[in-house]
């Protein structure tokens, strides 16, 4: 079951937001504990009992480590943790039949997160229904977004006094009102966007690679550039406006990305929370760029490998983060110290480099890849029949959904929500994207999100 199930939308949100609020404030926790838990087994009932018992070796460490700030039991939680981790990601390339569970690398990722923050002095009080609730809960355990321990701890009702029932209730609805308005712009960014998007990457697929024209091949680049985007982004929205309808504050995961004026800033405002979590735990601790510029080549590339090792074990995820490295380091150390020549090249690499990395994130197969990139860089004869015209056939199907991707990646459109999110206009327009999303997705098979097994 997804966020864009039917069943979920209409019958398990509403059912579940008329209890929470209905149950007094310290009883919320629990029922928020025991929902997460259902909707993670109904998805993964075989590794429900992997998580929870990772929970509780997580508990128990965080216990000691509350009573004595030990390096040693820190390394001992981060062993363990990144063990769990390794061995899911790496059973295929062992042989194993083993499925990753879902959302395995965002609650591993909080787990650490969690023993460092309590380590560090951050986290005061180990208490274990708002650490499960951390580690569990469902709007984030499958794909995200990484909060931070102090999202649950600071903002959720039940830490909170209760203040008049008159209050309580106009606010409750202000921010299931701001929730469903987030989640239904995310649905539709999904659904219309990224669902129809897939298809055309599909039918290139279908096609063959080595019968696509060049400009068949740049639109696939790009078709799959906003698919990826629009189905992450799509989840982040639908993830944060469920979060906002149950009390805690909104988290931005995705901001512009492709405005970005470099590669460093796109990586800074794409899947921003998991960017954040390799810099505070893995590219701090190493010393960030304070020890000089070996070093800081150094911490980068650590993190850039764990990057790629973290989206799978093939050589084009290699590829791409090796890419994405050499690109980020030439930008910080050579392009850095001409402003002008930065402001130009940086946004190059952004529009032309970042759909070709994507192209070698999608494509598995080396041979494929290659074939690919010949397409799109047609320096050798491959000698297959193509064409010239089968752009103008897709775009013919695939324009309008095109038209929205670049539509919604324009800035000023954020920036109109922001400042008229309440108008009538507004949330007529949201209200009709909600219907026509539901409308498409009762007249067809949904598509589960892209980052369902990272």
């Amino acid at each position: 079951m997804t966020f864009f199930d039917l069943i979920f939308i209409f019958r398990l949100v509403p059912i579940f937001l008329i209890i929470y609020y209905i149950l007094p404030c310290n009883c919320r926790a629990w029922l928020l504990l025991v929902a997460s838990i259902g909707f993670y087994y109904i998805n993964e009932p075989v590794y429900i009992a992997v998580i929870s018992a990772a929970t509780l070796i997580n508990y128990i460490l965080a216990k000691f480590l509350s009573k004595k700030k030990s390096k040693v039991i820190l390394a001992i939680g981060v062993i363990i943790n990144c063990s769990c981790l390794c061995f899911f990601k790496g059973a295929s390339s062992f042989g194993l039949n083993i499925v990753i569970p879902l959302g395995v690398s965002y609650y591993i990722f909080k787990m650490i997160s969690y023993l460092a923050d309590l380590y560090k002095g951050k986290i005061q009080k180990v208490e274990l229904i708002n650490m499960a609730n951390y580690f569990f809960m469902f709007p984030q355990i499958i794909s995200g977004p990484i909060a931070r321990y102090d999202y649950v701890e600071s903002n959720v009702s039940w830490t909170k006094n209760e203040k008049s029932k008159k209050e309580n209730f106009c606010a409750i609805l202000l921010q299931i009102e701001d929730g469903l308005k987030y989640f239904a712009m995310g649905l539709f960014m999904k659904v219309m966007i990224a669902d129809h998007l897939s298809v055309l990457w599909n039918d290139i697929k279908t096609i063959g690679y080595e019968s696509i024209s060049t400009p068949l091949a740049w639109l696939g680049a790009y078709s799959y550039s906003f698919e990826l985007y629009f189905d992450f982004w799509g989840y982040s929205l639908m993830a944060a406006g469920l979060g906002v309808m149950l009390g805690f504050p909104f988290i931005r995961n995705f901001d512009q990305p492709y405005f970005s004026k470099s590669i460093s800033e796109f990586y800074r405002n794409w899947h921003s929370t998991l960017g954040s979590w390799f810099r505070d735990y893995v590219y701090f601790p190493l010393g960030g760029n304070r020890k000089g510029k070996l070093r800081t080549v150094f911490n980068l590339l650590v993190v850039w490998g764990l990057t790629g090792l973290w989206h799978g074990q093939t050589y084009n995820f290699w590829i791409w983060a090796g890419v994405i490295f050499l690109i980020i380091t030439i930008e910080k150390f050579i392009l850095s110290r001409y402003e002008k020549l930065f402001m130009v090249v940086g946004r190059i690499n952004v529009m032309v480099i970042i759909p070709i990395t994507w192209v070698v994130f999608a494509i598995h197969s080396m041979k494929a890849l290659r074939i690919y990139m010949l397409r799109l860089f047609p320096v050798i004869d491959i000698s297959v029949a193509v064409n010239k015209n089968d752009y103008l056939y897709m775009l013919q199907d695939y324009w309008l959904y095109l038209v929205l991707a670049i539509a919604f990646t324009i800035p000023a459109l954020t920036g109109f929500y922001k400042k008229h999110k309440n108008n009538v206009f507004t949330i007529f327009v949201i209200f009709a994207m909600f219907w026509i999303s539901i409308f498409s997705l009762a007249n067809s098979a949904g598509n589960p999100f892209m980052y369902l097994r990272f």
